[in-house]
């Protein structure tokens, strides 16, 4: 029986939360793990815009933006019933994260591609979205949404782990006690460690491994 295919990057935070609801849906995916730079053609027929991650579905359905792949892997097993928290709530942070935080995290991180660009500037602006997030956080009860990780947290989580890991020693500076015991909850997580595998490149033909799944 042929198995969905997911096309992945190992440091994309786009392809990690896919990698995250994939793998503690519990569904049986295989992995190729590509270098960005070596796009294979396999995955450009399936998903000319060339990013990942991309779901070929065996019947030939393609899934190619990151929260599609979440949601469809949840739709099938949702084990922890990460679709449970409030969607508004929920649809409000990805769209913080993925609007204005992103776009800090990428003129802070990546200067040198956008011109005029000032990187601590962009720092305090994505600061500021954290310090909502930690005051979230400590009030809910160690989560965004309550005391369990959602698909809130798996969405938001991978973005935070690149803003902190630009410059690990000022970021370990900051007051932001919640929202830094959280990120190091997730990061030292089962999941997340599975999910983080490291996969050759794949190259046609090869062997396609499985997505690790752990709870």
């Amino acid at each position: 029986m042929s198995l969905p295919i997911l096309y992945s990057f190992r440091r994309c935070p786009y392809a990690m939360r896919a990698r995250l609801a994939l793998a503690i849906s519990g569904l049986d995916i295989r992995i190729r793990e590509v270098v960005l730079r070596d796009k294979p053609a396999a995955m450009l027929a399936a998903s000319p815009k060339g990013t990942v991650p991309v779901l070929v579905l065996p019947d030939g359905q393609v899934v190619d933006e990151s929260l599609d792949v979440m949601k469809w892997a949840l739709a099938r097993n949702d084990p922890e019933n990460w679709r449970g928290a409030d969607s508004a709530e929920t649809n409000a942070l990805i769209k913080q994260s993925d609007g204005p935080f992103k776009h800090a995290l990428d003129r802070y991180k990546y200067p040198n591609r956008y011109d005029g660009v000032d990187p601590e500037t962009q720092r305090a602006e994505g600061l500021a979205i954290l310090a909502e997030w930690n005051a979230r956080i400590a009030s809910s009860g160690g989560q965004l949404l309550g005391a369990k990780r959602s698909l809130a947290d798996m969405a938001l989580f991978p973005f935070v782990r690149q803003f902190a890991a630009t410059d690990r020693e000022w970021f370990a500076a900051q007051s932001l006690p919640a929202l830094q015991d959280w990120l190091a909850g997730h990061l030292a997580s089962p999941l997340f460690k599975s999910i983080m595998t490291k996969h050759a490149q794949w190259q046609p033909g090869a062997e396609e491994p499985l997505l690790t799944v752990a709870g």
